[in-house]
């Protein structure tokens, strides 16, 4: 099969299974396959794939039609200019966490004694991508699956931060019991239970149900991350959330005014408001 047989067969194959920009998949997965550009694609469309190219790219095309995400299929996701290790048992990064990444780097950029928790580490993407551009930081990431740790803990190998990031086993906080920190960042399970199953099948059957959602409402970890933030941060320190479409009036309720001040929602690139950012009086 050539290199232009190839880019048709998966084309089709991936259309007829619904997957969308199925033309841009297929050469994404064949350029994953041979390790070739786009370039080499146009300049040598008569090229002949080898057995074991044809072979593996037949795999992954049949793993994308199942609606396999490219990202697992790959193993890997750009996020905030770096790639990223990335496997089923995380979250697959996404464009609008970056601002969460972009607000974190405003605030620690200039302390010198700055120390942050993410609450929820997963990929590492989050943690890894500050402490790369805050080389005056330290971090604990934090979650509840050891699976994901072992994720994070290569991506923060691979970027050279592995020891300035403390990765720990834990449900929230209950790993860092007594420390405090100058920012706590999370992007929480905030999906609601009734709306997987809404979702691309891509999320709702592929990606790990423990990071999209906390099987209710989605706002019971939020809550429970606002409730006892306090006894981690210092005076002053950033709480800094994630949170879904729809979220932000009912998450503004759950901030005690004597507790916590300049509460504010910043809005993502369809203009929902998306991440929570709040000072502890």
């Amino acid at each position: 099969m050539t290199i232009a047989e190839a880019l048709r067969y998966a084309a089709r194959r991936l259309g007829e299974s619904g997957v969308a920009e199925h033309a841009r998949e297929a050469n994404s997965l064949l350029r994953f396959i041979t390790g070739r550009d786009r370039a080499f694609f146009v300049a040598h469309p008569e090229r002949e794939l080898t057995a074991g190219e044809l072979s593996h790219f037949k795999n992954a095309v049949s793993r994308r039609a199942k609606r396999e995400p490219l990202q697992y299929i790959t193993g890997k996701q750009e996020f905030f200019g770096r790639d990223f290790l990335v496997t089923p048992d995380v979250l697959i990064p996404r464009p609008e966490t970056e601002m969460l990444v972009q607000h974190a780097i405003e605030i620690l950029r200039d302390n010198s004694d700055a120390v942050f928790a993410e609450v929820g580490v997963g990929s590492g993407c989050i943690a890894v991508s500050i402490l790369a551009e805050c080389t005056n930081a330290t971090a604990a990431g934090l979650d509840i699956s050891p699976t994901a740790l072992a994720v994070a803990k290569r991506n923060a190998t691979a970027y050279g931060v592995n020891q300035r990031l403390e990765l720990l086993e834990s449900d929230l906080f209950a790993a860092v019991n007594g420390r405090q920190f100058t920012l706590i960042v999370s992007n929480p399970p905030y999906v609601p239970l009734d709306d997987l199953k809404t979702l691309q099948a891509e999320v709702s059957s592929f990606e790990p149900r423990v990071a999209l959602t906390d099987g209710g409402d989605g706002l019971s970890i939020i809550r429970r991350i606002i409730d006892h933030a306090p006894g981690y941060l210092r005076r002053g320190g950033v709480l800094l959330l994630e949170i879904g479409m729809g979220q932000a009036e009912r998450v503004l309720t759950m901030f005690d005014p004597a507790t916590w001040c300049e509460i504010q929602f910043h809005r993502d690139f369809q203009d929902i408001p998306r991440i929570a950012r709040s000072v502890l009086k």
